[in-house]
């Protein structure tokens, strides 16, 4: 009697063991689903190629376009400029130049307004009164849009996919608008853990050493063996999900 009752007890705990574990394992192990996160933006790409996306916020002066350009030009490197109305406004040349150059445009909100505190009429024509002034500028049609500040929800990122847009985060912060130096902007975005494949730099212009350490980041990068390409080339333009993360994978067939 005494070995039955011991047994009775051995299987109870064993199966309170097996329960507990399986509760910590379905809370702490996250199984990417596909159909998750519709709503996120994309902040770096799942791929074998060692590609990454140079890009940068421009909303306030002109001062250095012209030296950032010269040395995009000298390297070799296409970057991803994302402008505000406001920008393009007081310097429709230095749009057309970076378009002409070979440079790709992105969407920034026509006035740089935290997308979070807007209508979605009002969202809709922050992205769409922009999309309009580089269009009569340079030809071409935007189609990715970073929220200013990097401030989004989901009805921001629906009403950019809505107007044809991919939302795009970053993966790498430079930190460059904290101007903490040149030295501590190179070391920030060169031995960034997250400077993997895939990866998207953020860097601003009108910042202090943002032209002063640029040359730098494009060297230590290449010597790593990564190569630039634009964030049209990095994405996925169908068939893809986004992970918790923000990370974009490619659907399998």
């Amino acid at each position: 009697m005494m070995k039955i009752i011991c047994k009775i007890i051995l299987a109870v705990f064993l199966l309170g063991l097996s329960y507990f574990f399986g509760q910590v394992w379905k809370e702490n192990v996250h199984v990417i689903d596909p159909e998750e996160n519709k709503n996120l933006p994309i902040y770096c790409v799942d791929t074998k190629e060692k590609a990454v996306a140079l890009t940068f916020d421009v909303a306030w002066g002109n001062e250095d376009m012209d030296e950032i350009l010269d040395i995009l030009k000298k390297e070799k490197v296409k970057a991803t400029f994302f402008l505000t109305g406001e920008w393009v406004s007081k310097f429709p040349e230095d749009t057309k130049k970076i378009a002409r150059e070979g440079h790709e445009i992105g969407n920034h909100g026509d006035n740089h307004k935290h997308m979070t505190s807007l209508s979605r009429e009002e969202q809709k024509k922050e992205i769409r009164d922009l999309h309009e002034k580089v269009r009569l500028l340079t030809g071409k049609d935007m189609e990715l849009f970073r929220p200013p500040y990097g401030d989004y929800d989901d009805t921001v990122i629906t009403t950019a996919r809505e107007n044809g847009y991919e939302p795009i985060q970053w993966s790498v912060d430079s930190l460059d608008w904290k101007e903490y130096g040149r030295e501590a902007m190179i070391t920030q975005t060169v031995d960034n853990k997250n400077l993997t494949e895939g990866a998207i730099l953020l860097l601003h212009t009108g910042t202090l050493y943002t032209k002063e350490a640029l040359p730098e980041i494009l060297h230590r990068i290449k010597e790593k063996g990564y190569h630039f390409v634009l964030v049209s080339q990095l994405i996925y333009k169908s068939d893809f999900y986004i992970d918790f993360s923000g990370k974009q994978y490619k659907k399998s067939r």
